[in-house]
């Protein structure tokens, strides 16, 4: 991991336990998200998730900057494949301050994601575990998510347990999203 000594990285990657390296193999390693990750695939990868235009390398950075820019909030982390510096994996959990539970914090996780060639791995598993201890280190009361229903068997198998129901209301088209999002900050 010696060349990305020099990557500008979304949080301190101390936050995240040495323990969760050991588990990946010798061709993969786990780290806070850089300001470069799209050049290595991340939003390719988070594109199976949902509708998403690409981004510009500008775009990218800048977004990047504006998570960096809420210290103790946004926790995103990325496994790469050594050899091809590729991002394989990668997941977030964003904290939230509230004002019930004495004014606790809550860990949202989102954005799972492993590419199809390292399925099989576990690496679903290791990022959510990942997340969680970076939400037990900085406090959280509870960390909560949203899956569809094909994906409850997995979030299970990690720990979480079903409960309630997810809403939403779409506010603007998702596709034209990054499109307003962009000329927005020029």
């Amino acid at each position: 991991m010696s060349a990305d000594s020099q990557l500008e990285l979304l949080f301190d990657p101390s936050l995240i336990p040495s323990s969760f390296q050991q588990g990946l193999g010798p061709d993969l390693y786990l780290r806070p998200l850089s300001s470069t990750d799209n050049a290595r695939g991340h939003f390719d990868l988070l594109s199976v998730l949902t509708v998403a235009p690409p981004l510009s390398a500008k775009t990218y950075k800048d977004t990047f900057n504006e998570l960096k820019s809420c210290p103790n909030t946004y926790f995103t982390i990325v496994i790469v494949h050594r050899e091809s510096d590729k991002v394989v994996g990668c997941g977030s959990l964003i904290v939230e301050r509230k004002f019930v539970r004495n004014a606790g914090l809550v860990g949202h996780i989102e954005d799972i994601a492993v590419s199809k060639t390292m399925q099989g791995r576990k690496l679903g598993i290791k990022i959510i575990k990942a997340l969680e201890e970076i939400g037990r280190t900085r406090g959280c009361y509870k960390i909560i998510l949203d899956c569809s229903d094909s994906n409850i068997p997995f979030y299970e198998k990690c720990g979480f347990k079903h409960k309630e129901f997810q809403m939403v209301r779409y506010l603007a088209d998702p596709s034209n999203v990054a499109k307003s999002a962009t000329s927005s900050r020029l």
